[in-house]
């Protein structure tokens, strides 16, 4: 294996978050395509693939170093996809759908000086959030402009805290590319 890998591992397993960013950055390409070749549905990819990330930090524990660590995170991922596949299977269809797709990104208005200085940097920022999808959306609102912690975004959200740390880590992604782009 990768001697790379292998440290980030190693780190990852005494909680360095900057380490399983560097593995959620080097495997979520591999995991995510093969989600998407398997339920051919980007939506659900994209959530088993984070779900995926959210199990193997929580699990890293158990990971047992002898063996492929890329093929350990993608036979959870299969798991993962066959449990939601049995899971919509069998499941009824729910008529209480929650419709309403508006965000409040609120803006606590800086002090005057301070609102001349970043009125522009701030409505760009909010462009380019509104290009993320509503989840993710959603997530950094309850992060960086409700200024919630973890616990709180996972308890509003009813998500276990991994995914919460997982699904923040991508939108973040998702935001310095589109961010990168326009500059």
């Amino acid at each position: 294996m990768n001697k790379e890998i292998s440290k980030h591992i190693a780190n990852a397993k005494n909680g360095d978050q900057a380490a399983y960013k560097a593995l959620l950055n080097h495997f979520w390409n591999d995991i995510y395509r093969f989600q998407l070749a398997k339920t051919r549905n980007e939506n659900e990819a994209e959530d088993i693939t984070i779900q995926t990330f959210s199990k193997a930090f929580d699990k890293l524990d158990l990971y047992n170093e002898s063996y492929n660590f890329k093929t350990w995170i993608l036979s959870i991922s299969r798991n993962l996809q066959i449990d939601e596949y049995r899971k919509n299977k069998t499941s009824t269809i729910s008529l209480s759908n929650d419709l309403d797709n508006s965000y409040d990104l609120t803006d606590e208005t800086p002090s005057p000086e301070d609102q001349l200085i970043i009125e522009q940097n701030l409505a760009q920022l909010l462009m380019y959030i509104k290009q993320l999808k509503p989840d993710y959306q959603k997530i950094i609102n309850l992060r960086y402009f409700q200024e919630l912690s973890y616990k709180e975004i996972s308890k509003e959200l009813n998500e276990p805290l991994n995914n919460v740390k997982v699904r923040l880590l991508r939108a973040k992604k998702l935001l310095s590319e589109i961010i990168s782009k326009r500059i």
